[in-house]
């Protein structure tokens, strides 16, 4: 096996004499490739500014010593990345942290290592801050790998099955061909290199994606035919658990791989370190893969191609050739299996199987920790059908079990530590979670599976559309559509009537703002319903769980919207902006409301949500679901 140290540069970060994160990336060649393997080995030419390796079938250039990915050579083409853009702005791993006086600063610093080729390389990164006091309090903003690729040859780019198309170029998000709308990343094209492109809207947020389902993106060159590639073929290292979103591919062409971040999230998922406080991860590895066609063949199958590397990568994890001591072999690892089941006496009198359940091991926390948690690693799985899981390849150190169940309200957690030691094989049996339940279900509006994307998504204003998302299942990317409800109310909010509306057709998606008098105003949405008969003496239990909240209030009041003092009051909640970053979800919150039977009366009844910050049209909610129920029976 081949080997080669690649010198680091410094990074720009400040003062390293108090600040000396170490970030170690190591790149190799390998993976499986498209076509035949080259039978050179992998060669190295260092040079005063660069380091060229080649395996025959790509050639990877980098700056030296900086480490920059500066040129990609493949199928004939002398260099997939942007060949105008300046040598530091073409790939490489990003880094942005805030010292603790408030200033921000940004910088990146990476070791290589070749081991031997194939049609692509990997990059991991090892950071690490010090237990000493000389390393001072800081937070990560954000991490992640960056490629620009040339504008002039990768004009298709592929997310998922249903969301790949030819994409502007950037030129058309420039003054004169672009128009800025509400915020920077959102632009209309009004007079686009490709005539058809006009009138649509580009915004690199309608490209994110759930962790769960980022596995492999990237973008296609119709000429020559050649696709560039991520693949990231585990979510281990990667912040906030299963739900967490990132940022894929955008108008560049720029593809990423995000480890931190705060989109969709906000501060929570920014993590802090206290002055002294030791810490060290391994990001990645990533494998950026490129393949070809012969020609003739269709270059969109390259899409294809690269899905089915992307299952050669997961099966291959965790990879055997990092020489790090701190990536752990598959031999390091351990493994928990067992059965999940739920418990709720109002829903059957048997234990109902946690089929398609998200079963994880996190660090210890409270339940539904995890979604918070970003300092360290995570391990998902989901459930089969009689609720069976298998956490397989997890590194060594202590967990919480933890789990939430489609269907169901709540977060499960395991009240008893699991210690992963090398090649252990734990069976934790049947463990059973108890959603919160007091009574009988009187009513309910929507489906508790953390999303709202069940609810009423309208068509988008004909003005500031995005033709992919048409009849599309995520038709809530479509830009603009917290101004619809304010034509679709414009003076009287929503109203919701048990037994006769359809949350499908008659909840708004977000509980946003209405515009009035160019003004964004709170808003009350009602949900009326009828009691033929009331326990005086009782307890009815209103259970409320929010997909998303940005900068937002839920103020809860039943029968008299009127009281100065709301019934429940959640404070100021949420930043994770999914509102204008067209995210159907954000940070899972669950609220509990007594409702005392002496409020409701024989007949009638209203309950009023208000949320009454304003001042712009992204502050709101998204609603999960809603449930009343009866006192205990």
């Amino acid at each position: 096996m081949e080997m080669a140290d690649i010198p680091s540069r410094k990074a720009n970060m400040g003062d390293r004499r108090k600040f000396k994160d170490l970030i170690k990336s190591i790149c190799t060649c390998g993976g499986d490739g498209f076509g035949t393997m080259s039978p050179i080995g992998v060669r190295l030419y260092v040079q005063d500014r660069h380091v060229v390796m080649d395996n025959g079938i790509l050639q990877v250039t980098l700056s030296n010593p900086d480490g920059i990915v500066t040129g990609i050579r493949y199928n004939g083409v002398d260099n997939l990345l942007e060949v105008l853009n300046d040598e530091s702005n073409r790939g490489y791993w990003d880094v942005v942290w805030n010292a603790q006086d408030g200033s921000s600063r940004a910088g990146m610093f990476e070791v290589f290592i070749l081991l031997r080729g194939y049609s692509g390389f990997y990059t991991y990164a090892i950071y690490e801050h010090v237990g000493s006091p000389e390393w001072p309090a800081f937070s990560l903003g954000e991490t992640r790998i960056a490629f620009k690729l040339r504008k002039d040859k990768f004009h298709y780019m592929a997310v998922a099955d249903n969301r790949r198309r030819f994409m502007p170029l950037p030129d058309d998000r420039l003054p004169g061909r672009g128009q800025q709308l509400a915020y920077p990343e959102a632009v209309s094209l009004v007079n686009p290199v490709e005539p058809e492109l006009k009138g649509e809207v580009d915004d690199k947020y309608q490209y994110s994606c759930d962790n769960k389902d980022l596995k492999v993106h990237g973008w296609i060159s119709m000429d020559p035919a050649v696709g560039f590639w991520q693949i990231i073929p585990s979510d281990e290292f990667r912040s906030g658990g299963p739900l967490k979103q990132n940022l894929t591919s955008h108008v560049g062409p720029t593809t990423l791989a995000v480890f931190l971040s705060a989109h969709y999230t906000g501060d929570d998922l920014v993590p802090k370190f206290g002055q002294g406080e030791p810490w060290k991860k391994v990001f990645g590895p990533v494998f950026v893969y490129v393949n070809s066609v012969m020609d003739g063949e269709d270059p969109l199958t390259l899409w294809d191609d690269a899905k089915r590397q992307m299952l050669v990568e997961v099966q291959s994890w965790p990879y055997s050739f990092p020489v790090s001591e701190d990536f752990q072999s598959s031999d390091q690892r351990g493994n928990v299996n067992g059965k999940l089941f739920v418990r709720d006496k109002y829903v059957s009198d048997d234990y109902i199987p946690g089929q398609g359940a998200y079963v994880g091991l996190a660090p210890p926390g409270e339940a539904g920790s995890w979604q918070r948690e970003c300092k360290d690693y995570q391990f998902w799985t989901r459930a089969d059908e009689v609720g069976y899981f298998s956490i397989n390849n997890v590194c060594t150190g202590n967990y919480n079990l933890y789990a939430w169940v489609p269907g169901f309200i709540g977060d499960y957690r395991n009240e008893v530590d699991i210690t992963i030691t090398p090649g252990c094989n734990i069976e934790i049996g049947d463990v059973v979670y108890e959603p919160l339940r007091d009574g009988p279900t009187m009513w309910e509006i929507g489906i508790p599976d953390r999303s709202a994307a069940e609810f009423y998504v309208p068509d988008p204003d004909p003005r500031y559309i995005n033709k992919l998302f048409v009849d599309h299942p995520d038709r809530f990317r479509q830009y603009g559509l917290w101004d619809r409800y304010s034509e679709l109310y414009p003076s009287e909010d929503l109203v919701y009537t048990i037994g006769m509306s359809d949350y499908r057709k008659d909840w708004f998606f977000a509980q946003v703002n209405r515009k009035k008098d160019d003004k964004y105003v709170g808003t009350t949405w009602q949900i009326k319903f009828r009691l033929d008969t009331v326990n005086q003496d009782g307890i009815y239990k209103l259970r409320v769980a929010l997909a998303s909240a940005t900068l937002a209030e839920l103020q809860v009041r039943v029968n008299n919207l009127n009281t100065n003092r709301p019934l429940f009051s959640s404070g100021l909640i949420g930043r994770d902006n999914s509102i204008a970053r067209h995210g159907i979800h954000g940070l899972y919150w669950l609220y509990s409301v007594d409702i005392q039977g002496a409020i409701l009366v024989q007949g009638d009844n209203t309950v009023y949500l208000t949320q009454p910050r304003s001042g712009n049209p992204f502050v709101g909610l998204m609603y999960d679901y809603i449930r009343l129920e009866a006192p205990p029976s």
